[in-house]
């Protein structure tokens, strides 16, 4: 981060990042024990989940003021504004992992102390720790300012992609070998999709890393796992 003459304007540019990455921890935690919470049937940490929600949203509204108000002392041009808008962009990606945590914390929630099958929860789960992983690695990348972290996790969504597909298959097959699996399941493809959003929301995050340390865009198309058919 440039430093300026107006030490003020650096404690300001200081506070938005310290706000970020308060809310990148608690995102990052909601993705990891809402997953707890579902292959744990652990319904009271789901409930602190959703509980925590709430928290996430005043933060994102705070950093949204703070930058507004920021822009309007400040003027900012070049790489500071970027910072700016940076830090507004992260923090509504960051809200919306928080809101798919909390979809996923509602799933365990109803599905309570129910019977469920293992094999669909480990695959599940793996898909939730991809996740998880890429929120911590785009996190480092904002913080740290590296590119080169950021474009490697923006490269990995090919990967989260695939063991969605994976889930998928896996879940339907699970459902025609036993119709009474079809509830359970039909809960774990809602969380499946979830999850694959939170990736998807790390990499807009690294997208917005790229964009606030070069100045450039990544490209629109994202890698693929296979060819369209």
């Amino acid at each position: 981060m440039v430093d300026h003459t107006v030490k003020s304007y650096d404690k300001e540019l200081d506070a938005l990042e310290r706000r970020i990455a308060e809310m990148g921890g608690i995102a990052e935690k909601m993705v990891v024990d809402a997953m707890d919470a579902l292959g744990g049937c652990n319904v009271a940490l789901a409930q602190q989940v959703v509980a925590t929600d709430p928290r996430l949203d005043a933060l994102q509204r705070d950093i949204e003021e703070h930058a507004v108000l920021t822009i309007a002392r400040r003027q900012p041009m070049a790489v500071d504004l970027r910072e700016i808008v940076g830090a507004i962009r992260i923090a509504g990606d960051l809200e919306r992992v928080g809101d798919l945590a909390k979809n996923v914390a509602k799933r365990a929630i109803k599905l309570g102390v129910e019977p469920r099958a293992p094999r669909p929860v480990i695959g599940l789960k793996h898909m939730n720790d991809v996740a998880a992983e890429m929120m911590k690695d785009v996190l480092d990348a904002y913080s740290r300012r590296e590119v080169a972290l950021a474009r490697a996790v923006w490269e990995r969504d090919v990967e989260l992609d695939a063991l969605e597909d994976s889930v998928f298959r896996d879940l339907l097959t699970h459902m025609m070998e036993d119709p009474r699996n079809i509830s359970f399941c039909a809960h774990l493809l809602f969380c499946s999709k979830n999850i694959e959003r939170i990736g998807d929301h790390a990499t807009n995050i690294a997208e917005t890393v790229v964009y606030l340390v070069t100045g450039e865009n990544l490209p629109n198309e994202r890698p693929r796992a296979r060819p369209e058919s």
